[in-house]
Protein backbone atom coordinates (compact mmCIF):
# COMPACT_ATOMS: atom_id res chain seq x y z
CA UNK A 1 0.00 0.00 0.00
CA UNK A 2 0.96 3.20 -0.91
CA UNK A 3 1.54 6.19 1.80
CA UNK A 4 -1.17 7.81 -0.85
CA UNK A 5 -3.44 5.02 -0.34
CA UNK A 6 -3.02 4.99 3.43
CA UNK A 7 -4.00 8.50 3.81
CA UNK A 8 -7.00 7.63 1.69
CA UNK A 9 -8.08 4.74 4.38
CA UNK A 10 -7.83 7.52 6.89
CA UNK A 11 -9.78 10.12 4.68
CA UNK A 12 -12.61 7.15 4.29
CA UNK A 13 -12.62 6.78 7.79
CA UNK A 14 -12.76 10.48 8.83
CA UNK A 15 -15.52 11.10 6.38
CA UNK A 16 -17.45 8.04 8.03
CA UNK A 17 -17.51 9.22 11.44
CA UNK A 18 -18.50 12.65 10.17
CA UNK A 19 -15.36 14.00 11.24
CA UNK A 20 -15.89 17.38 8.52
CA UNK A 21 -19.39 18.03 9.99
CA UNK A 22 -19.74 21.91 11.75
CA UNK A 23 -16.45 23.33 9.92
CA UNK A 24 -17.15 26.88 8.72
CA UNK A 25 -15.38 29.08 6.27
CA UNK A 26 -14.26 31.56 9.42
CA UNK A 27 -11.89 29.37 11.85
CA UNK A 28 -13.47 28.32 15.05
CA UNK A 29 -10.30 29.77 16.83
CA UNK A 30 -10.27 33.24 14.71
CA UNK A 31 -6.26 31.92 14.00
CA UNK A 32 -4.18 32.21 11.30
CA UNK A 33 -1.38 30.04 10.80
CA UNK A 34 1.59 30.97 8.27
CA UNK A 35 4.29 28.25 8.64
CA UNK A 36 7.08 26.03 6.70
CA UNK A 37 6.03 22.70 4.73
CA UNK A 38 8.66 20.73 6.81
CA UNK A 39 6.61 17.73 8.04
CA UNK A 40 8.09 17.95 11.29
CA UNK A 41 6.05 21.42 12.33
CA UNK A 42 2.89 20.33 11.64
CA UNK A 43 0.22 22.96 13.17
CA UNK A 44 -2.57 20.75 13.58
CA UNK A 45 0.11 18.44 16.21
CA UNK A 46 1.90 21.14 17.32
CA UNK A 47 -0.76 23.46 18.88
CA UNK A 48 -3.82 20.63 19.05
CA UNK A 49 -5.97 22.06 16.16
CA UNK A 50 -8.67 20.44 14.96
CA UNK A 51 -10.67 20.53 11.77
CA UNK A 52 -11.97 24.40 11.51
CA UNK A 53 -9.83 25.29 13.96
CA UNK A 54 -7.45 27.51 12.47
CA UNK A 55 -6.84 28.74 8.48
CA UNK A 56 -3.14 27.43 7.52
CA UNK A 57 -0.91 28.21 5.13
CA UNK A 58 2.29 26.23 4.42
CA UNK A 59 5.41 26.99 2.32
CA UNK A 60 9.02 26.22 1.85
CA UNK A 61 10.58 28.43 5.01
CA UNK A 62 6.82 29.81 6.18
CA UNK A 63 7.47 33.07 4.77
CA UNK A 64 5.38 36.04 4.07
CA UNK A 65 5.66 36.22 0.30
CA UNK A 66 3.36 38.82 -1.60
CA UNK A 67 0.98 35.59 -1.76
CA UNK A 68 0.98 35.19 1.69
CA UNK A 69 -0.07 38.78 2.23
CA UNK A 70 -2.82 38.73 -0.21
CA UNK A 71 -4.20 35.46 1.47
CA UNK A 72 -4.32 37.69 4.49
CA UNK A 73 -6.08 40.38 2.92
CA UNK A 74 -8.64 38.09 1.71
CA UNK A 75 -9.62 36.28 4.57
CA UNK A 76 -9.44 39.60 6.40
CA UNK A 77 -12.02 40.70 3.69
CA UNK A 78 -14.24 37.92 4.86
CA UNK A 79 -13.70 38.42 8.01
CA UNK A 80 -14.53 42.18 8.00
CA UNK A 81 -18.12 41.38 7.06
CA UNK A 82 -18.76 38.58 9.55
CA UNK A 83 -16.90 40.49 12.20
CA UNK A 84 -18.16 44.72 12.14
CA UNK A 85 -16.71 45.36 15.15
CA UNK A 86 -13.65 44.28 17.71
CA UNK A 87 -10.50 42.34 16.37
CA UNK A 88 -10.73 39.92 13.55
CA UNK A 89 -8.45 37.25 14.04
CA UNK A 90 -4.80 36.68 15.21
CA UNK A 91 -1.81 35.57 12.70
CA UNK A 92 1.06 33.72 13.98
CA UNK A 93 3.78 33.42 11.84
CA UNK A 94 5.81 30.38 12.70
CA UNK A 95 9.63 29.79 11.81
CA UNK A 96 11.63 26.75 13.07
CA UNK A 97 15.44 25.80 13.71
CA UNK A 98 17.16 23.72 11.16
CA UNK A 99 14.60 24.52 8.22
CA UNK A 100 15.91 23.21 4.90
CA UNK A 101 15.63 26.40 3.33
CA UNK A 102 19.18 27.20 4.71
CA UNK A 103 20.23 24.86 1.14
CA UNK A 104 19.21 28.29 -0.25
CA UNK A 105 22.07 30.34 0.95
CA UNK A 106 24.09 27.72 -0.62
CA UNK A 107 25.49 29.30 -4.12
CA UNK A 108 25.33 25.99 -6.24
CA UNK A 109 22.16 24.51 -4.68
CA UNK A 110 20.34 28.00 -5.12
CA UNK A 111 21.88 28.37 -8.82
CA UNK A 112 20.27 25.14 -9.89
CA UNK A 113 17.14 25.63 -7.65
CA UNK A 114 16.38 29.22 -9.32
CA UNK A 115 17.24 27.47 -13.27
CA UNK A 116 14.64 24.88 -11.94
CA UNK A 117 12.04 27.12 -11.09
CA UNK A 118 13.17 30.54 -13.49
CA UNK A 119 13.23 32.31 -9.79
CA UNK A 120 15.62 35.41 -9.21
CA UNK A 121 18.70 33.88 -7.30
CA UNK A 122 18.60 36.84 -5.13
CA UNK A 123 14.87 36.68 -3.86
CA UNK A 124 15.69 33.13 -3.22
CA UNK A 125 18.67 33.59 -1.08
CA UNK A 126 16.35 36.09 0.64
CA UNK A 127 13.68 32.99 1.62
CA UNK A 128 16.75 31.02 3.41
CA UNK A 129 15.70 30.71 7.34
CA UNK A 130 19.18 30.24 8.68
CA UNK A 131 18.47 32.44 11.58
CA UNK A 132 14.63 31.80 12.85
CA UNK A 133 14.43 34.85 14.99
CA UNK A 134 15.51 37.00 12.71
CA UNK A 135 13.60 35.76 9.93
CA UNK A 136 10.47 35.49 12.08
CA UNK A 137 10.84 39.31 13.10
CA UNK A 138 11.36 40.00 9.15
CA UNK A 139 7.97 38.25 8.29
CA UNK A 140 5.88 39.82 10.75
CA UNK A 141 7.30 43.12 10.42
CA UNK A 142 6.22 42.66 6.80
CA UNK A 143 2.65 41.11 7.27
CA UNK A 144 2.35 44.49 9.55
CA UNK A 145 3.28 46.94 7.78
CA UNK A 146 1.25 45.59 4.43
CA UNK A 147 -1.29 48.22 3.68
CA UNK A 148 -4.07 45.25 2.54
CA UNK A 149 -3.77 43.51 6.04
CA UNK A 150 -6.56 44.67 8.54
CA UNK A 151 -5.78 46.74 11.33
CA UNK A 152 -7.92 45.01 13.33
CA UNK A 153 -5.36 41.91 12.94
CA UNK A 154 -2.91 40.68 15.88
CA UNK A 155 0.12 39.45 14.50
CA UNK A 156 2.92 37.58 16.55
CA UNK A 157 5.76 35.58 15.55
CA UNK A 158 7.16 32.45 16.84
CA UNK A 159 9.72 30.23 16.48
CA UNK A 160 9.42 26.02 16.98
CA UNK A 161 12.07 24.22 18.40
CA UNK A 162 12.40 20.94 16.43
CA UNK A 163 13.91 18.97 18.93
CA UNK A 164 11.93 20.02 22.40
CA UNK A 165 8.98 20.51 20.26
CA UNK A 166 8.44 24.19 22.26
CA UNK A 167 7.24 27.53 20.25
CA UNK A 168 8.98 30.79 21.44
CA UNK A 169 7.57 33.86 20.72
CA UNK A 170 9.48 36.12 19.43
CA UNK A 171 7.32 38.70 18.78
CA UNK A 172 4.10 39.55 20.85
CA UNK A 173 0.93 39.88 18.84
CA UNK A 174 0.11 43.26 18.29
CA UNK A 175 -2.47 45.26 15.80
CA UNK A 176 -1.12 46.17 12.63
Amino acid sequence: MSGMDAALARNHAFATAGGHRGATIMPALRIYVITCLDPRLDPAAILGLELGDAAVVRNAGGRVTDEVIADVAFIGQLAESAFPDGPLFDVAVIHHDQCGTGALADDTFRAAYATRTSADPATLLDRAVLDPETTVRTDATRLRAAPAVPARVAISGHVYRVETGLLETIVPAAGV
